[in-house]
């Protein structure tokens, strides 16, 4: 799916605090719980997975 104007601010708030962007795209689900506990082992795992969820959704 092509990004969109409405995905940069996602993506912006992601390089923050991954999970931010996770929210505002998929609302509470099992996406942010994942991407919650990535960023807990890691910063980058958590951006990786925040940065697919929100190119691919």
């Amino acid at each position: 799916m092509p990004l969109t104007c409405s995905d940069c601010p996602k993506l912006c708030c992601s390089l923050i605090i991954p999970p931010i962007g996770v929210w505002i795209e998929k609302g509470c689900s099992v996406h942010l719980l994942a991407n919650i506990i990535l960023t807990i082992c890691g910063y980058f795992p958590g951006l990786i997975h925040a940065i697919i969820i929100i190119c691919y959704y």
